[in-house]
């Protein structure tokens, strides 16, 4: 059965589908959202979509971003013709508008698209939610920044902005309330959504937020010399200028195949590999102004903490179990667990790493391989390390400073499902590595909220398995509802919110159990070595709160 709807751009014929997990959805895929970003729009801020006459077929997906899938598919796919979204709604003509519920994609900003072959609708929308997916650029053509106003930088998060937009302009017209918007992601979506907190292009986009397994303040979100970075790219493809508007002239002109799967090393690091996460070499720049045009983000992001996220705006966010196991596979499996064991490298933190000396350095991965190593067999004791560093002291950190320097509610979390449809550290191909022992690894959440269609996995609605899905979504859904993840008192447990009193948490497992206080050790491990090796700085909690409680008391 086919459905419609008219929006602002014309008439849209989407279908009606029947969801095999309880009752049915209109599902309306491939609507643009902005201009195609091609020709002179390329690296430049999304324009609006061109409207259409007469009646447009929504059942078949748009292009994906032009890509390659390092995990899955090393054949690039997609087009730079890439800026559309989808639309799944339990009732177009609802009573009471429903709740929406906006997925921003992981993937490094270097693949993944809103498509459903693993972001699908089904699990969400039978909790009666609008669920909305989306693409936008990736990679050089979403981040590339020459520090110019032809190529400011922030292209692909300024997509993101413009499918925020859209829904505040359309949503309505698929059953969805454009006042109560929660927009969520993972791993650099996650971080996306961080962003989105602060950014003064998202403000009043959005109601509420959950952020998955990354923030805007971990090590990897952010770039600095996006121009050496970009002159490097130019230099790896036969180009010598490093004019910023000679370079843009360059870029302009490459066809679109010669930027993606791009690696221009810029630090030694980063040519040797295995120090580090992969980190997203094109990403979230600091940005400069340029006549009248929007910033998406400028400054630094601990200090942009400083100033607080969007008023009134509630956050869920958390942290996967063994979010490191993904971290060994970006810096070398098998190798990197041998090599770890030999070279103290492997343990400064990021933030050490480029503040520190090498003395420092040595002492911070003396004191930290000696925590990790105590009791544990070498490939957890990286594991454990990779899981804090890369991602879950990153959010920690922001929910501490955030709870202190905001009103708005918080709530965190951990992440502790096991069963069949934790994919990554079997997809990885690192489960031996832990003699088969169950992991949760980075990602490994997600087939929780979707059904993953690509990896073909059973779904018994009786199962275990399904029961904790069940309470995932509703955890989830509860939140966009109401801003109270557990109001539905079928979950039979309440999940307190954050504060940095008790730092309140939901161990999200088998059953969901409320504690405090996660990974306090590992807390104070950090937070002991960042207030000796950066006293100065802002890489501690505890210098950031002793220095912004003062900052606020001399401005006020």
């Amino acid at each position: 059965m086919m459905s419609r709807v008219v929006i602002s751009d014309g008439v849209l014929e989407g279908e009606l589908v029947k969801n095999l997990f309880g009752g049915q959805f209109h599902s309306f895929k491939g609507i643009p959202y902005a201009a195609p970003p091609v020709g002179d729009l390329r690296f430049r801020a999304p324009q609006p979509p061109e409207p259409w006459e007469g009646i447009r077929s929504a059942t078949e997906f748009g292009p994906i971003c032009y890509q390659v899938n390092p995990f899955m598919d090393p054949t690039p796919k997609g087009s730079e013709d890439c800026l559309y979204l989808n639309v799944y709604s339990p009732d177009l003509e609802s009573a009471k508008p429903l709740p929406v519920m906006v997925w921003i994609h992981g993937g490094g900003f270097v693949f993944g698209s809103g498509n459903d072959d693993t972001y699908g609708p089904e699990f969400l929308v039978r909790h009666d939610v609008v669920l909305v997916t989306f693409n936008y650029r990736l990679e050089v053509l979403g981040f590339l920044c020459l520090d110019t106003e032809e190529v400011p930088g922030n292209a692909g998060m300024k997509d993101q902005v413009a499918a925020l937009r859209w829904v505040q302009k359309n949503i309505s017209q698929f059953g969805g309330d454009p006042e109560n918007v929660t927009i969520f992601g993972e791993s650099i979506g996650g971080a996306s959504v961080s962003f989105h907190l602060v950014s003064p292009m998202s403000k009043g986009l959005f109601k509420r937020a959950i952020v998955m397994s990354g923030h805007m303040n971990c090590y990897w979100a952010l770039i600095s010399r996006p121009v050496l970075r970009a002159t490097a790219l130019a230099q790896q493809l036969g180009y010598g200028s490093s004019d910023p508007e000679e370079l843009s002239s360059f870029f302009k002109e490459q066809p679109v195949t010669s930027l993606v799967n791009c690696l221009p090393p810029v630090y030694f690091y980063e040519k040797l590999g295995g120090l580090s996460l992969s980190i997203p070499l094109f990403s979230v720049v600091s940005e400069k102004q340029f006549g009248d045009n929007e910033r998406f983000f400028e400054g630094d992001p601990l200090e942009a903490l400083q100033t607080g996220i969007h008023e009134g705006v509630e956050v869920i966010s958390g942290f996967v179990e063994h979010e490191g196991v993904f971290s060994m596979k970006a810096r070398g499996g098998y190798d990197i667990v041998k090599e770890s064991s030999k070279f103290l490298e492997f343990y400064v933190p990021m933030a050490i790493r480029f503040n520190c000396g090498l003395t420092a350095q040595m002492e911070a991965a003396m004191q930290i391989k000696a925590f990790y190593q105590n009791g544990s067999t070498d490939p957890d004791v990286l594991m454990r390390f990779c899981s804090f560093e890369d991602f879950q002291y990153g959010v920690i950190q922001w929910q501490r400073i955030c709870a202190k320097t905001n009103p708005n509610k918080f709530y965190l979390y951990k992440f502790c499902c096991k069963s069949e449809r934790n994919l990554m550290t079997y997809g990885l191909g690192l489960a031996d590595i832990f003699g088969n022992e169950p992991k949760v690894c980075h990602a490994d959440d997600l087939g929780y909220l979707f059904p993953l269609k690509s990896f073909n996995l059973p779904v018994d609605p009786e199962s275990t398995t399904f029961k904790m899905i069940d309470n995932v979504t509703k955890l989830w859904t509860n939140f966009a509802k109401c801003g109270d993840p557990t109001a539905d008192d079928s979950l039979g447990v309440r999940w307190p919110e954050y504060t940095t009193d008790g730092e309140e948490f939901l161990e999200i497992d088998e059953e969901l159990t409320p504690s405090s206080a996660v990974m306090k050790d590992e807390v104070e491990l950090y937070e002991n070595i960042f207030s000796k090796c950066l006293p100065n700085q802002l890489g501690s909690y505890t210098y950031f709160m002793t220095n912004s409680i003062a900052s606020f008391a001399n401005k006020s």
